[in-house]
Order: C-alpha cells, then sequence, then structure tokens
C-alpha cells in the first residue's frame, strides 16, 4: 500500500516542514516492515483567487488531481471523527489487510475543503480546535509514523 499527504501551502525550510519530512521518512523506512510501499509528501500552492467560492474551486482541484482512481481518501476537517493513536493505527492495519492500494490524506487550505471533499472523502480530525495547516501536516506525519511503529511491535508508542 502506498501513502499520500497532499496538502495546501509550502512550508519551505520551516522547522515544521523538516520535522514532518522527518517522521514521514523514518515512516516510510519502517512501513515497508508493515506492507507500506511509500509514503510521500505533496505541497500544493495556495489559491490566490479572489472570492472564498474560487479560493475553496481551485484548491479542490489542486488536491483531487493526482489522486488516483480506486484510492482511499481521507480528509482532515474538524468535523471530522476523532480517534486514538491505537484506532489510526487499526484503521491503516485494516485498508492494509482489505487490500487497499494506495490511501490518499487531504489537508486543505485556510478556507477548509469544498463541500465535494467533505462528501466523498472520510473525514477525520485532529480535535476540535482550529490548527495551523503547518501544525496538522506535522501532526499527520507523526500519527503516520506512530502507526507504522504500532503496527510492527516498535516501542516508540507506549499505550
Amino acid at each position: 500500500m502506498r501513502l499520500s499527504v497532499r496538502a495546501i501551502g509550502r512550508l519551505k525550510s520551516s522547522p515544521e516542514n523538516a520535522l514532518a519530512l522527518h517522521y514521514l521518512g523514518n515512516a516510510e523506512k519502517l512501513g515497508r516492515r508493515a506492507g507500506i510501499r511509500s509514503i510521500s509528501l505533496t505541497e500544493i500552492p495556495e489559491s490566490r483567487a479572489g472570492t472564498l467560492s474560487l479560493r475553496k474551486r481551485e484548491e479542490t482541484d489542486r488536491l483531487l488531481d493526482a489522486v488516483p482512481a480506486g484510492a482511499v481518501v481521507i480528509a482532515f476537517d474538524e468535523r471530522g471523527e476523532e480517534m486514538t493513536s491505537l484506532q489510526f493505527a487499526s484503521e491503516l492495519r485494516r485498508l492494509l489487510d482489505g487490500g487497499s492500494k494506495h490511501v490518499v490524506f487531504l489537508i486543505g487550505g485556510a478556507d477548509g475543503h469544498a463541500p465535494e471533499i467533505r462528501a466523498s472523502a472520510r473525514l477525520l480530525s485532529l480535535g476540535r480546535m482550529t490548527w495551523p495547516h503547518a501544525l496538522v501536516r506535522l501532526m499527520l506525519a507523526e500519527q503516520i509514523y506512530r502507526s507504522v511503529t504500532i503496527l510492527i511491535n516498535h516501542p516508540y508508542h507506549r499505550a
């Protein structure tokens, strides 16, 4: 299975980006033992359109542009389902065991996801608070790493 993170916004050489890439790189190395072939991060430029509806439309098109047919799409949204780390790892295990070939995580822009993403993707939340997108990316990267360590019985996660 492949994991892809598609995120609106470019973090450049920020500490958040460096740490997110660190977690994703480590998750990819360990993930092979769990059946995860690759983990990638794609940064997508924010829309500069003048209206909210046009910004959401452009960002939605950009987020969904390279999502392969048949991929499981999970979008992060404050209205989504909250999970513990063990539940998140269990969900990845379920997808792996179920033969899913690709899971794509979507992180929207400052204006959030368009209704069609919220209607078609599985919605997860990292809590009811609003988080800066740089931190959402970092927290997702850490949770992917944590899930991989749970799946391979690595001691990183202490339940």
